[in-house]
């Protein structure tokens, strides 16, 4: 068995929760990191949803690749599948990744169910701050989890405009 690559866009850059043995920042081309799932669990309730990150059609995505020992795969997809699966509004796949020194590698993400009911689609960055303001759920409160992914895309290097404009409303 081979090695096993994640590709994080979202919490997951911050706070993995699994041992890896290489970290290294990466593009996914054909999909782009958008706030476009409503959370029912991690950062809201049904009742009072929050907003997290999905990976959506289109675009690219930089993120953050991490090599997981091939004896630690079989643990680290559970243990993914239990914290990314929760509702199913994610979609399990393995994607070609470009590592930014070049490498490629293959890569299991999770990218968004557009037919799922937590799908929110596009929102303004009004509504999108509303219900992030507001939201809390078992892993905490919507506005830091945007807040620390905000920090962790600044720290990548990143712009993003919309995800800014958001978090300057909170």
């Amino acid at each position: 068995m081979d090695d096993l690559w994640v590709f994080a866009y979202g919490s997951l850059i911050w706070r993995p929760g699994f041992e890896y043995e290489e970290r290294a920042r990466a593009r996914l081309a054909g999909f782009h990191r958008s706030l476009c799932i409503y959370s029912h669990v991690h950062r809201g309730t049904p009742e009072r949803p929050g907003l997290v990150f999905g990976l959506d059609r289109g675009g690219s995505c930089v993120g953050m690749a991490f090599r997981v020992r091939a004896d630690r795969a079989e643990a680290t997809v559970a243990y993914l599948r239990e914290r990314e699966l929760v509702t199913n509004v994610y979609l399990e796949t393995r994607l070609p990744v470009r590592l930014l020194d070049g490498r490629p590698v293959r890569a299991l993400a999770y990218v968004v169910d557009r037919g799922h009911a937590q799908y929110a689609g596009r929102l303004s960055v009004d509504m999108a701050a509303a219900l992030v303001a507001r939201s809390h759920g078992q892993s905490g409160a919507n506005r830091d989890y945007v807040l620390s992914a905000l920090e962790e895309i600044q720290r990548l290097g990143l712009n993003d405009r919309w995800l800014e404009s958001v978090a300057a409303r909170l």
